[in-house]
């Protein structure tokens, strides 16, 4: 299976350093534990650092607040059955899209995760 990457220009950023795809890792790894929090801290914290962190990012919160519309929309539908089963992709969607963001941003290369919206530039 060939993983998709939806960035722009995913090889954008040359000669990322390991620290800085350990700190950008760690904000798509802290979803699994602290959604919102955790990687919102370590992104204001690091993101003048480097322009590979700050856009790790930002992608990662334009991901979180785009599936944060889709599962308010799939929990009206649950009221129609559909619902259930959107929510239910969804949260395999999310879990997915987040490991594959660890392995392209372990390889330096930006990701962005397929149906995310640009509310951050």
């Amino acid at each position: 299976m060939k993983l998709v990457n939806q960035s722009k220009n995913p090889h954008a950023f040359k000669d990322v350093s390991d620290n800085e795809t350990t700190i950008a890792m760690v904000i798509w790894l802290l979803s699994f534990f602290t959604t919102f929090l955790g990687p919102l801290i370590i992104w204001v914290l690091k993101r003048d650092d480097s322009a590979f962190i700050d856009q790790q990012g930002k992608n990662y919160l334009n991901y979180l607040i785009s599936y944060l519309i889709y599962t308010i929309i799939a929990s009206v539908l649950v009221f129609v059955l559909i619902g259930v089963v959107l929510l239910f992709i969804l949260g395999i969607a999310m879990i997915i899209y987040s490991i594959v963001a660890i392995i392209f941003v372990l390889k330096g290369e930006d990701y962005v995760v397929p149906f995310t919206i640009e509310f951050i530039k």
